[in-house]
């Protein structure tokens, strides 16, 4: 059994792409998307008319749209490739803006329903895990539109989602690993700070043990890994995705995949329950230095990502 598969008995494989001409090999439950991923794809020949037919399509509308209809294209391909869900993220240009973010998501919603996705079942929409992004989210789910809580690299931002009853949420590992990485330069050791050890792999257990611990019903999926050790100490977390280079080297190597993350062993854990009215988070985000820069600078990649996409589409209606 190669380590893809055995990984499968313990978590929930998602891809981590917008390629979904290439997902079908690696045959993963879900699929997640973002803006770089999807303007990483349209850069492809064989994408190309698939941007041509969306823009020749909306012809006349605003670029917004046509950006909303465009990912929800890519959404609808992919879930003709996997079984289950598809996350589509609403644009970073609205992190701080809950009631953008809801219109903007209603909207997505809308599009999809319109091509026949039972949506309740099928998407997730993406946003990013701010205050505002997060007390959105809680009024999405009200309505019944499920949530991908991204950009989420502290267990402040884990606990203020899981209180307002997200479906699931994104911890970062890999930008996570990379702030520490750099932080301490040449002092770095790579051995010793591996697998178990990598603090990107320890924020997400910490956040997967306090969520079973306490029974919060939000799931967990760890994602942004920058190799295969970071995916293997994860194994028995709710979820992992996974970009399509690192499925191929999983998928190549043979061997157990020991399970990692227990919740039951979560339960019998002496932990302190934890809420956050919206002062108290914005004063623990600040605190924690990590995760108040990766989180502005995943925005500003997002945000710059979006407009290189829109470039690409008011070129093509040219």
């Amino acid at each position: 059994m190669n380590q893809l598969e055995a990984l499968k008995r313990w978590t929930t494989v998602v891809a981590d792409t917008g390629d979904f001409q290439q997902m079908e090999q690696f045959r993963p439950q879900d699929a997640t998307t973002n803006p770089s991923l999807i303007l990483k794809a349209v850069q492809k020949p064989e994408y190309a008319p698939l941007l041509q037919q969306v823009v020749a399509q909306g012809k006349g509308a605003e670029i917004s749209a046509l950006m909303d209809q465009l990912i929800v294209r890519f959404g609808c391909e992919i879930l003709t490739k996997v079984p289950g869900r598809v996350s589509t993220e609403v644009d970073a240009r609205l992190s701080f803006d809950a009631a953008a973010t809801v219109a903007r998501a209603q909207r997505i919603v809308a599009l999809y329903r319109a091509q026949g996705v039972d949506t309740a079942s099928r998407v997730l929409i993406k946003v990013a895990a701010t205050w505002e992004g997060i007390q959105a989210a809680g009024q999405l789910e009200r309505e019944g539109i499920h949530t991908n809580l991204t950009l989420l690299f502290s267990r402040c931002q884990a606990i203020a989602c899981g209180d307002a009853g997200v479906q699931l949420i994104s911890p970062f590992v890999g930008r996570i690993y990379d702030w520490y990485k750099k932080q301490a330069g040449a002092g770095w050791d790579e051995a010793a700070m591996a697998g178990d050890n990598d603090p990107g792999v320890q924020s997400v257990r910490s956040i997967f043990d306090y969520y079973k611990h306490f029974g919060i019903r939000t799931e967990v999926m760890g994602a942004s890994f920058r190799n295969v050790g970071q995916i293997l100490a994860l194994a028995g977390c709710d979820l992992l995705t996974i970009a399509p280079d690192l499925l191929a080297q999983l998928q190549a190597a043979s061997g157990d995949v020991p399970h990692k993350l227990n919740a039951a062993a979560a339960q019998g854990m002496a932990l302190e329950r934890v809420h956050y009215d919206e002062a108290g988070f914005r004063f623990a985000l600040n605190a924690d230095a990590m995760a108040t820069e990766k989180l502005a600078e995943g925005i500003r990649a997002f945000v710059a990502d979006a407009v290189k996409l829109e470039q690409l589409m008011q070129a093509a209606a040219v």
